[in-house]
């Protein structure tokens, strides 16, 4: 099959040169047995099918026509058939030289070397190769080149022969095809190549990286690649394909597996394709198919170091032509093939991966949010993932990346091309004072808080976001605002300073996150602004300003909520000006009838509210306002004015201070009619009952100088109060008294008007209600009570304080007038009354003792005595220690008396009952028993304590 070439040695005239020279040259034999088990035993191993697969490509670059490709075992042999352009000596040439390749320099990506020294990577499998082609053939055998050259190891490919006269034809349709005699051992390596696995990975790949061929078949399974557009569809035996985006550069072939649907599916770890693979590894998004790099003779490794200028401009070439892979690409996938932060799998990759991130720094591939494409370092992606919000501010922010290229995530890959973030709080800041339609605002917030659920955005970097106005003013950040319902009516004519409301179509939820309060009328009613114009309401109308639509607005505010918080400030009009809120009167009230008549009208403190308004306004409303019908209830007293102005004794009720003198007993009835008025009438504290009882009259007297008819016991003291048509419990409630007591607030002053009534000689005051009021007395503080002029003694009579002592010891009641006697129900309060009323204790002034002309007493202690002891046992008192000295007749100063404790502290008694009882009752401590004592000595029959 053979046919001569001119200019072109024969198999015969190849085969002699060759064995001429290693004749000649003995090392020449060595260098080419070393260089053929380098190559078969280190670069080429393992590259049977990728080797033989180029060399198809190359036919079919060579014919101009897509190729086919088939792979088979015949009779023992790995058989690979081809179309396409036919072997020619030139690649016989090629094939015995072992370091040249028989393909024209063509410079383009198409082609590497047809039958070359990658050829020796089919000696991995035999050692007798031969290839049939439509013009030419060529054996090569390990077994025929012994028989001319005695060695241990020869060359295979050194020596070309002719084919075996008995040589099968060509398979029908195919030009080219290589058999492989397979030789002992290798089988198991075929076997691999037939595994639908091992074949799809390699094949795949194989028809990727070489364009000229279409087609793979391997025993009867079919591999097919077709063109789409930029995309090349290779499918495989089960029906199934993938697809990968290109882009060809200088040199170069970039390639990314892609979906049907166009979306790419970056690769992680990945070689250099020189176009076949090699051993350097790469770490980009995309495959690199490069003609341009300088290769080993192996195709494994590049020629020199990743610095050499030769490789650095073979990659520049290739990063340069990468932009162009990812304009490819949707926009919205484009940021999948940014190369991500990692360390570089070699040096060639960390070389790339620089350059290829310095081109899409400086090549426009990002598209912009207006138009056009941006370069990396010009761009500014957002950092929350919110088209619509990149739609809005699209022409806001200088170098914008178009949606959907957005997020967080979208933002750190595209950090790596030097793109800068654009977080939300610079976002902000750049929509202050935009002027734009109330609808982009809400649009604005509905995005924004959005990515606030999201957990994109924390609502601290949205505090000064703008808010429009319903006065067409912007206002930076939503703290104040007001979100106005529709309730609240038309605010158009309200000018009203610091009373900032949202335009209603830009009110939104995120404004009232961040601050905003929704603005009903109970709010409008709360606001700061509004309550401090209602303040100044009256000074504003006096200053000539128009206030009408200020009183409109809050009446309408409270028609609807039915309350006016610290309203009562509000400018309403009088028949003659305008008055505050609380200082006016309805038409009907029923206050009118107790007030006094200088109470009302201009210059008073109270007026009368325009008719025209109390007819217009409901009454419910105006009442609300602070408007008066009848007493009210003041609520911390922060209605009427400065606090710092209310004296606090005064009364939770206002008002009363301005009751006709004769209308009281209405006014209560009024109070009292009221649920407000009726609890402040009858609370614990009791601060209205207590001004009342002072301030009050109730026919001519404060409410305190009466008692309750009922309260008899008061009698003498205090008079009953008159009929003025008003209830026991109504009477009470104003102070009239109702026991004898000083009251808690009012101690002093009721000491005092103690001491004035026990000190009017027109009075008859019992003496047990004397005794009384005199230890209640003694309960008062000397300091807070003025020493009476007149003081009540134990006669019932009163006498001038110069003339009275105060018992302070029961046995001096007997040498003391009971005219100059002043005592209280326990001996125990003498000292304290004597401080109040400023008189001197009886026992001080008292300078008698017991007379020595009576016969010697004699001396008894209290257990010798039987009568004692049978009345201590009758009565259960303890018999005291010590004893008594009994007198046949006891006088002191010369008056008879029947008992007596001396200055020695010694108990003296007559020899009476009355006497040892008065004795014994003070000795055991048992005083108020002495009566039941005197009467039991005088009869100590049992059935007198029974009976």
């Amino acid at each position: 099959m053979e046919r001569p070439s001119e200019g072109l040695l024969s198999i015969d005239e190849l085969r002699h040169a060759v064995l001429r020279s290693w004749r000649e040259s003995p090392t020449r034999f060595t260098e080419d047995t070393n260089a053929e088990r380098d190559l078969r035993v280190g670069a080429y191993r393992d590259r049977v099918f990728v080797e033989l697969a180029q060399n198809a490509a190359d036919a079919a670059a060579a014919a101009g026509e897509p190729g086919r490709m088939r792979v088979r075992v015949v009779d023992g042999e790995l058989r690979v058939a081809n179309t396409g352009a036919p072997l020619d000596r030139r690649g016989i040439a090629a094939l015995a030289s072992l370091r040249a390749s028989g393909k024209e320099p063509t410079g383009s990506a198409g082609t590497v070397g047809r039958f070359g020294v990658g050829f020796a990577a089919v000696l991995a499998v035999t050692s007798e190769p031969r290839i049939v082609s439509r013009t030419e053939g060529v054996a090569f055998s390990e077994a025929r080149t012994r028989e001319v050259w005695d060695a241990d190891e020869v060359p295979v490919l050194r020596l070309p022969w002719p084919l075996p006269d008995d040589e099968p034809p060509l398979p029908d349709g195919f030009d080219t095809e290589v058999r492989l005699p397979l030789r002992d051992g290798a089988r198991d390596a075929v076997e691999r190549i037939e595994a639908i696995e091992a074949i799809e990975a390699e094949v795949a790949d194989v028809l990727l990286v070489l364009p000229w061929l279409v087609e793979v078949e391997v025993e009867g399974r079919r591999w097919a690649r077709r063109a789409d557009g930029a995309e090349v569809v290779l499918s495989v035996p089960d029906g199934r394909h993938t697809r990968w985006l290109t882009h060809r550069g200088r040199g170069c072939v970039w390639a990314v597996p892609v979906t049907d649907g166009g979306r790419p599916r970056p690769l992680d770890e990945d070689v250099l394709h020189a176009p076949t693979p090699t051993d350097e590894r790469l770490s980009l998004p995309a495959r690199l198919l490069s003609t341009a790099v300088p290769m080993e003779p192996s195709r494994r490794r590049v020629l020199a170091s990743a610095d050499s200028p030769d490789v650095r401009r073979a990659l520049l070439a290739a990063a340069e032509a990468y932009p162009g892979l990812v304009r490819s690409l949707p926009t919205e996938h484009r940021l999948a093939l940014v190369p991500p932060p990692r360390f570089p799998a070699s040096d060639v990759d960390g070389l790339l991966r620089d350059l290829v991130t310095e081109r899409l720094a400086d090549d426009e591939w990002l598209p912009s949010a207006t138009s056009g494409l941006l370069p990396g370092r010009r761009a500014r992606v957002l950092d929350v993932a919110a088209p619509r919000l990149v739609e809005l501010v699209a022409d806001v922010v200088p170098g914008l990346v178009a949606a959907p290229l957005c997020g967080r995530e979208a933002a750190r890959t595209a950090a790596v091309a030097q793109a800068r973030g654009l977080g939300v709080a610079e976002l902000v800041d750049v929509v202050g004072g935009l002027v734009r339609p109330p609808e982009w605002w809400r649009e604005l917030y509905a995005e924004l808080l959005a990515a606030v659920d999201r957990a994109e955005v924390e609502l601290d970097e949205l505090g000064a976001v703008p808010v429009p106005l319903a006065d067409g003013r912007t206002l930076p950040g939503a703290r104040g605002v007001l979100l106005a319902d529709d309730t609240v009516g038309d605010l158009t004519e309200l000018d009203i300073p610091g009373l900032h409301i949202a335009h209603p179509q830009a009110a939104h939820p995120l404004l009232r996150r961040l601050g905003a309060a929704n603005a009903g009328p109970a709010e409008l009613l709360r606001a700061p602004a509004v309550t401090e114009a209602v303040a100044r309401s009256v000074e504003d109308a006096l200053a000539g300003l128009d206030v009408e639509p200020l009183v409109d607005a809050v009446l309408g505010w409270v028609s609807v909520t039915g309350e006016a918080p610290g309203l009562g400030a509000l400018a309403l009009p009088t028949e003659t000006g305008r008055r505050r809120a609380d200082e006016l009167l309805l038409p009907d009230a029923r206050l009118l009838e107790v007030l006094h008549p200088d109470a009302v009208g201009d210059d008073a403190p109270l007026d009368v509210l325009a008719a025209d308004v109390a007819r217009r306004w409901d009454r419910e409303t105006l009442l609300a306002c602070g408007v008066r019908d009848t007493f009210t209830v003041l609520d911390g007293q922060s209605d009427v004015g400065d606090v710092g102005d209310v004296d606090p004794d005064a009364p939770p009720v206002p008002d009363l201070d301005l009751v006709a003198d004769d209308a009281w007993p209405a006014a209560v009835r009024l109070l009292a009619s009221q649920p407000d008025t009726w609890r402040a009438l009858t609370a614990p504290d009791r601060r209205l009952r207590d001004w009342l009882s002072v301030n009050a009259l109730l026919d001519g007297r404060a409410p305190r100088q009466w008692r309750l008819p009922s309260a008899t016991e008061l009698s003498g003291l205090f008079d009953p109060v008159p009929d003025v048509g008003l209830t026991e419990d109504l009477l009470a409630s104003t102070g009239v008294r109702t026991e004898l007591a000083l009251d808690a607030d009012h101690a002093a002053e009721d000491a005092e008007l103690l001491c004035a009534r026990l000190g009017e000689p027109a009075r008859t005051v019992p003496v047990g209600l004397a005794l009384r009021a005199h230890s209640i007395l003694a309960e008062v503080s000397p300091e807070d009570v003025e020493p009476p002029e007149r003081v009540r003694t134990l006669a019932g009579t009163v006498c001038d304080p110069a003339d009275a002592v105060v018992l302070d010891a029961p046995w001096l009641v007997a040498v003391w007038p009971a005219e100059r006697l002043v005592a209280a129900a326990d001996f125990a309060d003498a000292p304290a009354l004597a401080d109040v009323l400023d008189l001197p204790l009886a026992s001080e002034e008292t300078t008698a003792t017991v007379d020595g002309k009576d016969a010697e007493p004699s001396f008894a202690a209290w257990s010798e005595l039987p009568a004692i002891v049978e009345v201590a046992d009758l009565t259960g008192i303890g018999v005291p220690a010590g004893g008594v000295l009994i007198h046949e007749e006891l006088t002191v100063a010369g008056t008879p008396v029947p008992w007596w404790l001396d200055d020695l502290g010694s108990l003296h008694a007559a020899d009476s009952p009355e006497g040892l009882a008065r004795a014994f009752a003070w000795a055991a401590d048992r005083w108020s028993e002495r009566i039941s004592v005197e009467r039991l000595l005088d009869d100590p029959d049992p059935r007198a304590v029974l009976g």
